[in-house]
């Protein structure tokens, strides 16, 4: 195995310990029925998506930790973690939400800056 898979593994393995130790959703927002999220991600100055697929949350299994990686393979360290703003959303109760996360990672000698937007669909049991 070369070095950056190695590294895209332990990134993977090191997500997956998070999640696993993370509370649960269901239990962060015991109302909270179905979630959806419609994922966008762009290079800084461009205005279309590159990247987009939606993200269909399995409430009752889902840990309450929302974390993406960059789509970029030459991305070190980056990533978005959009857990704050969802939860803060959810716990609110709003029905459609949405925000936005700049990656930190750093691509070669510059930052990535990749740009994740993010937009909500949340059911809730009265």
């Amino acid at each position: 195995m070369n070095r950056r898979n190695r590294d895209a593994a332990n990134r993977f393995t090191e997500r997956r310990r998070r999640e696993d130790e993370s509370p649960r959703l269901q239990t962060e927002v015991p109302k909270l029925d179905d979630l959806r999220l419609d994922l966008e991600e762009r290079r800084p100055g461009i205005v279309s998506a590159e990247v987009s697929h939606i993200r269909r949350v399995v409430v009752a299994h889902a840990p309450a930790m929302f974390e993406v990686p960059c789509s970029d393979p030459s991305c070190l360290d980056g990533g978005h973690d959009l857990t704050s703003g969802v939860l803060r959303a959810l716990r609110q109760g709003n029905v459609t939400f949405e925000g936005e996360d700049t990656c930190l990672g750093q691509v070669g000698n510059a930052s990535c800056e990749r740009i994740l937007r993010y937009v909500g669909t949340a059911t809730y049991r009265a």
